[in-house]
């Protein structure tokens, strides 16, 4: 099951990077819950198009995962150039580099629920 959801995670990052927005709903459940927040898997895509919006360079790179099914953490690396505010950040068009822990909960194959934490402390460095 470890490695299922290992696999299963790393196909779900490809498809954010390529945004093939077509086949979210194969790794997304429908039902989804972002931060104790249920948005569902339109407003999940939603969310995703908007920020590859104001990040056009987004790219998410895996730095480590810990998997104790049904449960999956990663810290995933950003290495890009926002175009306007970030986070309520004024970055403009400047390269920052950041990372985000997310925790990730599985249903039947699918994410249902995630908890996700981005170190604004990082880019606030950066812009100072």
């Amino acid at each position: 099951m470890t490695e299922d959801l290992s696999e299963l995670y790393r196909g779900y990052i490809d498809c954010l990077n390529r945004q093939d927005w077509t086949r979210l709903g194969d790794f997304v459940g429908a039902d989804v819950i972002h931060n104790d927040r249920r948005i569902g898997l339109d407003g999940y895509h939603a969310m995703l198009v908007g920020d590859f919006r104001a990040i056009p360079d987004l790219r998410f790179s895996i730095d480590f995962l810990v998997v104790e099914a049904p449960h999956l953490a990663a810290r995933l690396l950003f290495d890009c150039t926002p175009t306007g505010d970030l986070f309520g950040l004024p970055v403009n068009g400047l390269r920052v580099r950041f990372c985000e822990n997310v925790f990730y909960r599985f249903s039947n194959g699918r994410i249902v629920q995630v908890w996700s934490v981005i170190d604004k402390a990082a880019i606030e460095a950066q812009l100072s």
